[in-house]
């Protein structure tokens, strides 16, 4: 027979295809199920024979094809072998020796009953399944090749085929009334066999580990043990337990001792497979990014469309469950299962739910950190081509509406994309729960109710779909709340993140209070949406819990009084289940409506920017075909028969917009859009292998040049001849006027990621004169330079920057006015040491520079604007044409002394001696250069305080009424909705108590009705209540984190990253809003309502209080265990997240020297490595989740199974009763679970509230008090008098300044000199108290120590050397708070000397209404010295310091400016000017000269310059401009040969 069996088997097979062959053979089995049933196993193994035969035909012809080519994967020896196959080797030999083992004994077995009982010819096809699986089993013991690894499948598919065939025939005959095994004559040899086969067929498949294969096994990374474990461990996430008894045994779990990445988890391996269908630049589909991602997940959507699949089916176990073990119990023995069936069934079914729902949630979680990896990469790959001053001309701007903050701030709308708008698109991931998941268990629950009620059921149903109009509106309602809100908390988060980038100017203009208010007014604006979104989803709530009830009452109405029907507790309580679970699906699915509508909202918001930010001209349509998709070695526009070496601009015009016009445009609003920056009427070619400088007045375009050379500019060709081009194929490096350093070693810095070669590294720091600067660090060269370069002067990080470029290999340099920052004598190192050094020798440099006089003499080609942004000239020096206005001043100024260039001394930078720096320094010396603090986690469990702040500011004011009465009325509507399940009960037993035709049915819906109404609006009036209470915790919270940030002291804000505060101000915040809240309230729902339902149990069972109190105390034990790891992931989480935040803000910041010098790659490589830390934090914290959830589930499967057999085994109680208690037990199972769940989640989204309290204990400056109130009249003159001022930037830090002291008079206008590092601006921060300060300082009579912080800095102005400026108008970034009129503002301006730099007409002239963008990037760095300079005029301040405030501006303007600040301002008010420039304080009435800290000069300038030795004489002397200085005080003395 077996033979004929398998002969005909494979012609079946051969003939007609598996399928066909399939389906013949079990139509065959159906007619004939006992005898044929056996056959069904052969006929899998001819199947599975046919594959492997059919695999090893197409791997042989691989081999064949790939025999000249490195070893594949089909090769015979897989490159996976020397790793793959070895881990885990010893254990899966064992468990497959042991399954050989199993199978040749069932062969035996099989044989030998067979001739026992005689049926060889029946069992001989059960003998040859066996057989084969044997010769299977033991074939892929010894060959490893990918064939019969994939053969492995095909054992555990046949072997569990046949363990089901017998599962069947003799082990479900067990549970029935009527049935019998059909192999009972075998006696104890079918039930060794059974065992035999459950081993091999079953448990050898689930505790096997899994073989694995590294996608590189040339560089195997350290594995996971989620990528090898068994399926058991796997189903249960087993193999998490060493790392959670791991997290209870430290006292923290740091982020290396979480479970290493997975491949599929990488950054690297996710770009690979995703990007392609999601970055706008790469994917050939255009459409959503919704699409897209479907693409990339299509595997784990199939997945988990799966496992909904069997959380549906697994739902129907309790109410099947409870309806057959009640019909039993009341004495309806129709039924032929066993009760024993049912009660196993409650325990398993939802078991193997809770499985399913688990690995639903692992998939889903790891999709959606996958998600947030790859879409951050997305943004922040685009980010890198996005124009970096595309947001200057908003044209949609209203500016008399504008304040700060409100425009398009693109650095802040990057924040919020990756961190607000990020986690909004990962909670979509629960999509299926609404097209998939609700459908099908809407019409599960339909039949079920149908095969109990009849078609009562279906009017019941009715109800839901009639209804389904009124969610959907309310949903509308929610998206569109939604969208308002998100809208007011951009507008917030972009105003915060403007806050803190210029946070030090808001403390030195002692704005605190003003910006606080103005943020205080936007955060109000989110909570009114915020309010409405919330009583809109409270509203939306009871519509979703009443309809379920409604469902009901309507189908019991009909069964009762149209049907004229009887209830029983049967179907009451088991409809009744099914009622809960619909109840609780549709509560929880529709509860995801708004969580829906948000990720919608956030999906079209990242969508937009990828889609419709404005990219540089390279990426662009046209561009990127004809570049392949590749990056440009060459930045080319229309230059065809141009020299590929040439360095040059024709006829062309160049604007920050690709939508800006030529000529200014004033929009509906008015406001003047600086939108045409530069203008090339002719052919600019810049000269190979040389210096060539670019000159000409402030504001005219020198940085619109280089940036338009970079492409950082809009092209527009006016010409035939139009092009721009920059060779890249030699290397570009650029240094921007700007100088922007990354929060790093000052050696990582000038590296830039290119390796150390010592010599050449040691020769930049001598040329660029950073000896004697790390000289004076005591890490060195190790020294952390800080968030924006903070504990760096503006000089050092110029020539930092210089270094960078210089450092690198490049064969084209453009440096933006790096001498403006640098004092005299440091600008003529550089130009000596370094532009005429050998590093520079034969490399093209582009120089754009005020310093003409300085530079003019090595340099061979110049080009000079004109203020309109034309090119006036160009040539050589040597040519005899005007190079521009400047340089024929600074010409003429020259001619009037004798000069001996060539021979002038230049004295050592390097005063101090220092020695090379030969290798790396030490980590011991890292860890003393370190600025930036770790920062901070918490250890161990939530402490009390941050749930103190949370609960305090909830109750607010009256905090007793506010508990009394939400916790009261949540009981309450608690109490009311299990006396809803009691009531059904009691109304089922009236119909066995009394003639059912006594019963009123009518009285009893009415009843219910009413309990129903109570229930709801007890409940709407308690959360009325706590939705008041949860915008006052929004709002205090908010409140004390932006007063602590505000008032906190300077050095705090060194150490701090500004993403670190910004994390705290979003994605902290955003958490106590949303989910911190949705927690809470859940956990008291959960808590009352547990004890409840647990109180229920105990009185109709009070044999279970035992149980249940030991069910409860495991549940607790085990969130005990899982709370501890959970805490130090979740906060490893939190705090990997800020990283990449801080990279982003970095990289935003630097956008044009990433670009300039090619490192777009590294830098995408060390995103990769952020993101993957924090991918590897958050699939931890996510995994410990499945971990805790799935355990509690089995203890409450296990309670409710246990419950149902001693109600069903022990008697005495009625099926009502028992109907009632296990609805109420399997409430409570539910219940459990879901509290350690909420609690445990409660507690570790906590963090957020630790994260926001660790920063209202911050380090504060002195409060106001009443005592430090200064007299109205004070400051009435500008006298000052400092006496032994020492200084120190930290509490036990050195002194940076030594005794300093002085007197100054109204009116007095004082010099402060001295060379890089001497204390200046030290000086200007100790006298407004940002500093730690000794000694006494009067200021108009009064001891600045003895008055407030906010009297003393409104009343004195200081212009920082980094001035920082607003995004709004000029308007609104002279006169913030609209104090002034804009006669007084044009007047400031004048002062300021704007007007000066531009004519009237002039193309992007700017007015009080132009618009500035952010940090000012739309106008040069002159322009925002200017503009700060016309600010400080504004407040009138009787004391003025200038740091550097024309560094940036050009000779003549600042003669212009000088000359206007003698004359505009006050006679009574003290100036204060810190300059390299000496041309800005030789007309001052004193110079006071600096040097460490000390004060080593002070006097007229006149008389220090008739000094024979002096500081400030070497300091005129080096100066090539030393005759103006010398003419300009009426010294007449001859010059030093």
């Amino acid at each position: 027979m077996t033979v004929t069996v398998l002969v005909q088997a494979s012609f079946n097979i051969a003939r007609y295809g598996p399928v066909h062959a399939a389906k013949v053979a079990l139509q065959s089995i159906w007619l004939h199920p006992e005898q044929r049933m056996l056959e069904l196993p052969l006929y899998a193994s001819a199947i599975s024979v046919l594959v492997l035969i059919v695999s090893g035909l197409n791997n042989a012809r691989k081999i064949r094809q790939n025999a000249n080519k490195s070893p594949s994967y089909f090769s015979a020896d897989p490159p996976s072998k020397s790793l793959g196959h070895h881990l885990n080797k010893d254990k899966i030999v064992a468990f497959k020796i042991a399954r050989v083992l199993a199978f040749v004994a069932l062969t035996g077995l099989s044989i030998y009953t067979a001739q026992i009982n005689g049926d060889v010819w029946l069992r001989s096809g059960i003998v040859q399944t066996y057989t084969y699986l044997s010769i299977l089993s033991f074939i892929s013991i010894t060959d490893t090749s990918p064939l019969f690894f994939t053969a492995g499948s095909h054992i555990t598919l046949i072997s569990l085929l046949v363990w089901c065939i017998f599962a069947y025939r003799d082990l479900w005959p067990l549970g029935t009334y009527t049935l019998q095994p059909v192999d009972a004559a075998e006696g104890w040899f079918i039930w060794t066999k059974i065992g035999i086969l459950t081993v091999a067929a079953i448990f050898v498949p689930l505790v096997m580990p899994r073989r694995y294969v590294p996608p590189d096994p040339q560089n195997p990374e350290e594995v996971n043990p989620e990528q090898t474990a068994s399926i058991l461990s796997a189903a249960l996430y087993s193999w998490l337990s060493p790392y959670i008894w791991l997290g209870n045994r430290v006292e923290h779990l740091a982020l290396e001792q979480l479970p290493p990445l997975a491949d599929y988890d990488r950054s690297e391996n996710l770009v690979k497979r995703g990007m392609k269908h999601i970055d706008p630049f790469m994917t050939s589909k255009k459409g959503s990014l919704f699409f897209g991602l479907i693409r990339v997940f299509w595997e784990d959507i199939s997945v988990i469309s799966a496992m909904l699949l069997i959380q549906v089916l697994s739902t129907m176990a309790l109410p099947i469950g409870i309806y057959h073990l009640l019909n039993y119990l009341s004495g309806d023995r129709t039924d032929i299962v066993r009760p024993w069936v049912w009660i196993l069934w409650m325990a398993v079914g939802p078991i193997m739910g809770s499985i399913a729902v688990q690995w639903y949630r692992f998939v889903t979680s790891r999709m959606g950190v996958h998600i947030q990896a790859l879409v951050t990469q997305v943004i922040f790959n685009h980010a890198l081509r996005i124009r970096v001053k595309s947001d200057s001309s908003d044209k949609n701007a209203n500016s008399k509406s504008r304040r700060p903050g409100s425009n398009g701030n693109l650095a802040g709308k990057l924040n919020n994309l990756v961190t607000t708008d990020l986690l909004s698109l990962v909670e979509g991931r629960e999509l299926l729960q609404l097209v998939l998941y609700l459908p099908l268990q809407l019409a599960l629950c339909a039949w079920f109710l149908y095969s109990i009620l009849g078609w009562s059921a279906f009017m019941g149903m009715s109800v839901i779909f009639v209804t389904l109009p009124l969610p959907t509106w309310m949903a509308r309602h929610i998206q569109s709340a939604q969208k308002e809100k998100m809208r007011k908390t951009d507008s917030r988060v972009q105003l915060v993140t403007e806050i803190m980038n210029v946070i030090r100017m808001i403390k030195l203009f002692a704005w605190e209070r003003k910006m606080h208010d103005r943020l205080a007014e936007k955060r109000e604006e989110e909570l009114q949406y915020l309010k409405k979104t919330k009583f809109l989803q409270l509203a939306y709530k009871n519509i979703n819990f009443a309809i379920p009830l409604v469902t009901m009452i309507v189908t019991f109405a009909t069964y009762t009084l149209v049907s004229k029907q009887q209830l029983t507790a049967s179907r009451v309580f088991s409809s009744m289940s099914v009622f809960e679970v619909l109840q609780e699906k549709l509560q929880m699915t529709f509860g995801l409506v708004p969580t829906m509508i948000r990720a919608k909202v956030s999906l079209d918001r990242i969508n937009e920017f990828l889609v419709h930010t404005e990219l540089l001209d390279q990426y662009t349509e046209e561009a990127k075909k004809a570049s392949d998709n590749s990056e440009p070695t060459t930045i080319t526009l229309n230059s065809a028969g141009i020299d590929p070496s040439v360095i040059g601009i024709s006829q062309a015009d160049f604007t920050w917009n690709s939508e800006a016009s030529i000529s200014p445009t004033l929009d509906q609003s008015g406001s003047n859009q600086r939108n045409l920056a530069l203008r090339i009427t002719d052919n600019v070619q810049f000269k190979r292998g040389c210096i060539n400088l670019i000159v000409g007045p402030t504001g005219c375009g020198k940085t619109s040049l280089l940036m338009a050379l970079l492409g950082e500019m809009h092209y527009i060709g006016t010409g035939p001849g139009s092009y721009v081009q920059l060779p890249r194929e030699g290397g570009l490096a650029y240094a921007a006027q700007e100088s922007w350093v990354l929060n790093a070693t000052i050696r990582d810095n000038i590296l830039f990621g290119a390796p150390l070669d010592e010599a050449r590294y040691n020769q930049v720091l001598d040329q660029c004169g950073l000896r004697r600067d790390l000289s004076l660090f005591k890490a060195g060269d190790s020294t952390e330079v800080g968030e924006k370069g903070i504990t760096l002067s503006g000089g050092q990080k110029a020539r930092i920057t210089l270094a960078r470029a210089v450092y690198s290999t490049a064969e084209i340099l453009l440096l933006d006015d790096v001498l403006a920052a640098l004092d005299v004598h440091t600008s003529k190192w550089i130009v000596e040491k370094c532009f005429k050094g050998d590093l520079l020798k034969g490399r093209t440099i582009l120089l754009a520079t005020h310093n003409v006089l300085l530079v003019r003499p090595i340099a061979e080609f110049v080009v000079s604007l004109g203020a309109d942004g034309r090119i006036v000239t160009q040539g050589s020096p040597s040519d005899g044409d005007e190079i521009s206005v400047e340089t024929q001043e600074e010409q003429n100024a020259m001619e009037t002394a004798t000069t001996k260039e060539s021979s002038d001394p230049i004295e050592p930078i390097n005063a101090v001696e220092v020695p090379k720096l030969e290798t790396p320094r030490t980590s011991n010396t890292s860890s003393i250069g370190k600025l930036i603090v770790a920062e901070e986690i918490s250890r161990g469990r939530v402490g009390w305080s941050p749930m103190k702040l949370y609960l305090t500011s909830m109750g607010g004011d009256s905090p007793f009424l506010f508990w009394l009465t939400f916790l009261g009325g949540v009981s309450l509507q608690q109490f009311v909705q299990s006396i809803q399940a009691w009531y059904l009960g009691y109304w089922a037993e009236q119909y066995e108590r009394h003639d059912p035709s006594k019963v009123q049915p009518l009285m009893y819906l009415t009843g219910y009705s009413l309990l129903l109404t109570s229930g709801v609006a007890v409940s709407v009036a308690a959360y009325v209540v706590f939705v008041y209470g949860c915008l006052r915790v929004s709002r205090t919270i908010h409140d004390n984190l932006i007063q602590s940030v505000l008032g906190t002291t300077m050095r705090w804000l060194d150490t701090t990253p500004t993403s670190r505060i910004i994390a705290r101000c979003t994605q902290d915040i955003s958490a106590v809003d949303g989910p911190i809240t949705a927690l809470f309230t859940r956990l008291i729902e959960l808590t009352i309502s547990m004890f409840i339902k647990f109180t229920a149990v105990v009185i109709i069972s009070p044999m279970f209080l035992i149980p249940g109190v030991v069910i409860s105390i495991l549940g607790a034990w085990v969130g005990r265990i899982y709370l501890k790891p959970q805490l130090s992931a979740r906060r490893e989480t939190s705090n990997a997240r800020a990283p990449v935040l801080s990279h982003f803000s970095a990289a935003f910041s630097g956008l044009a020297s990433i670009r300039a010098y090619g490192a777009q790659g590294a830098f995408k490589l060390e995103s990769y490595a952020r993101v993957d830390r924090y991918t590897r934090a958050a699939r931890t914290s996510l995994n410990i989740n499945r971990w805790m959830s799935l355990r509690v589930e089995i203890l409450a499967g296990l309670f409710a199974a246990g419950l149902a057999a001693y109600l069903v085994y022990s008697g005495g109680t009625s099926s009502a009763d028992t109907g009632f208690s296990l609805t109420m037990a399997v409430g409570f199972n539910g219940l459990i679970l879901w509290w350690v769940r909420m609690w445990n989640e409660f507690e570790a989204s906590a963090n957020s509230l630790e994260r926001v309290e660790q920063y209202l204990t911050i380090e504060q400056e002195p409060k106001t008090t009443n005592n430090g109130v200064p007299p109205a009249h004070w400051p009435s003159s500008g006298d000052l008098v400092v006496e032994n001022l020492s200084a120190r930037y930290f509490a036990d830090g050195p002194n940076v300044l030594h005794n300093i002291s002085f007197k100054v008079s109204s009116g007095e206008r004082i010099g402060i000199v001295g060379r890089t590092g001497s204390g200046k601006s030290s000086l200007t921060l100790a006298l407004l108290r940002c500093i730690f300060t000794e000694g006494r300082v009067i200021y108009d009579g009064i001891p600045l120590d003895s008055i407030n912080l906010d009297a003393l800095r409104s009343n004195i102005t200081i212009i920082p050397q980094a001035p920082e400026l607003l995004a709004g108008t000029l308007r609104e970034n002279l006169d913030p708070f609209a104090q002034h009129t804009d006669a007084a503002l044009n007047d400031a301006l004048r002062a300021s000397g704007l007007f000066s730099t531009q004519s009237t007409g002039q193309i992007g002239q700017i007015t009080l209404d132009t618009h500035i963008s952010s940090g000012g990037s739309n106008v040069s760095t002159g322009q925002r010295q200017i503009i700060a300079l016309a600010r400080a005029i504004v407040r009138q301040s009787k004391l003025l310091i200038l740091d550097e405030a024309t560094s940036a501006i050009d000779y003549e303007t600042d003669s212009v400016i000088q000359a206007s600040l003698r004359q505009q301002i006050g006679k009574d008010v003290t100036v204060l000017t810190v300059a390299h420039r000496l041309q800005s304080v030789m007309d001052a009435d004193a110079i006071m000269v600096l040097d460490a800290g000390s004060i080593v000069e002070y006097g007229r300038p006149a008389e220090l310059l008739n000094q024979k030795v002096g500081i400030f004489r070497a300091l005129v002397d080096e100066s090539r401009d030393r005759a103006k200085l010398y003419a300009l005080l009426g010294v007449d003395r001859k010059l030093p040969m």
